[in-house]
């Protein structure tokens, strides 16, 4: 399905993060319209390469509804990357939500991103219950709402998830080797946001991975880009990491960090449960879109 963003309106929220300034990039490159709303007094490299891109910068404080309210005024999309706690992703969110509806904008993608965190059992996740509750919210609220669900990102293989022990020619997994996990790189999953936003067709959730691998998929998916023998190290069953779990929740100091090692851990736990798996996937809805692969992304590691 070619979409043309031409004529469109896309209001963006988070445009500053990694994935909403990929999303502003694509959203621009197909000719659309962007205007990223960020907090008053937003300076820095992120704020200026958005003006760079094309990008209509518009401060607008969620607080003010007023503000927000005529940030969306005749757009035809609002897009929200924004991350976060429950005051980002349910009161903000929500905030916008309002104003988008008050502004008669038709369509609205939240900032899920993630597993198919619809059927998980709460408590499981502290993100994706945040997710949920503001999920809640929008389907009541008068406008047509996209979930896009992308698995895990890619790109946090190379370093930060702690599945592929690199120096340890190790790929750590809990339960089941052959338990089928999605992936989806920022930049595909950035891509594929754009073209559902300027999609007025979309149904409520769209389901992408631009790979899915097992446990020993990623094993042999990282002797190839390594050219080095990885091995599987299971570390126990999914009870073994539930106890894992609480004593790392139970020993880390209060914090606000939006991703500690425990909240980690609790993401991959629902992946290995096989909940979360995404079913079925609509990677063909837009064939313009060149999927990247577990190996081609791990390959660029130094």
């Amino acid at each position: 399905m070619a979409v043309a963003g031409e004529n469109k309106t896309i209001v963006l929220a988070g445009a500053t993060g990694d994935l909403g300034g990929r999303i502003a990039r694509s959203l621009l490159q197909q000719g659309a319209q962007v205007r990223a709303i960020v907090r008053p007094g937003s300076t820095g490299k992120a704020v200026e390469a958005l003006r760079q891109l094309g990008a209509s910068i518009v401060e607008v404080d969620f607080s003010s509804t007023s503000g927000l309210v005529t940030a969306c005024m005749g757009a035809d999309c609002v897009v929200s990357a924004l991350s976060g706690l429950r005051e980002v992703i349910v009161d903000a969110q929500t905030a916008l939500l309002q104003a988008a509806v008050e502004a008669s904008v038709p369509r609205f993608i939240p900032s899920d991103y993630a597993i198919d965190y619809t059927g998980l059992p709460p408590g499981t996740n502290r993100n994706l219950d945040l997710r949920q509750a503001f999920r809640e919210r929008l389907d009541k609220a008068p406008i047509a709402a996209t979930s896009v669900l992308n698995g895990m990102f890619t790109d946090l293989l190379t370093g930060q998830a702690p599945v592929i022990l690199f120096p340890l020619n190790r790929v750590v997994y809990w339960g089941n080797a052959d338990q089928p996990l999605d992936f989806t790189t920022t930049e595909n999953t950035a891509q594929y946001t754009a073209a559902a936003a300027l999609d007025a067709t979309t149904p409520r959730y769209l389901r992408v991975a631009g790979d899915v691998l097992s446990p020993r998929g990623l094993r042999e998916a990282a002797s190839e880009a390594t050219g080095k023998e990885f091995r599987l190290f299971r570390v126990g069953g999914l009870q073994t990491l539930d106890t894992m779990i609480k004593v790392t929740r139970a020993v880390m100091p209060k914090n606000d960090d939006v991703f500690p090692p425990w909240q980690g851990m609790q993401y991959l736990r629902n992946m290995l449960s096989g909940q979360a798996k995404l079913e079925p996937l609509d990677n063909n809805r837009y064939p313009g879109i060149r999927w990247t692969s577990v190996r081609e992304v791990l390959a660029t590691r130094p």
